[in-house]
C-alpha cells in the first residue's frame, strides 16, 4: 500500500473517531484545511515533522499514523 494513502486513512480514522473536522484538525496541528483534505485524499507526502503535529491533537503517536 501506499504510505501516503495509509496515512491519510489513519489520519481520517482517528479525526472522525474523536468528532474533529477538518478544520479543527488543521488548527490544533498549526496546518490548513486544505493540507489536511489533501492527507486524508493520499495527495500529500507529510514530512516526520507533520506527522508529529498531526499526532498531537489526535492523541496518538507519530508511529500510530504509519500503522496499517
Amino acid at each position: 500500500m501506499d504510505m501516503r494513502v495509509l496515512v491519510g486513512r489513519n489520519v481520517k480514522r482517528l479525526r472522525v473517531a474523536l468528532a474533529l473536522s477538518q478544520e479543527q484538525l488543521a488548527e490544533a496541528a498549526g496546518l490548513s484545511q486544505q493540507y489536511i483534505s489533501g492527507l486524508e485524499r493520499g495527495q500529500r507526502n507529510p514530512t516526520i515533522v507533520t506527522l508529529w503535529e498531526l499526532s498531537r491533537p489526535l492523541k496518538v503517536e507519530p508511529a500510530d499514523l504509519l500503522t496499517p
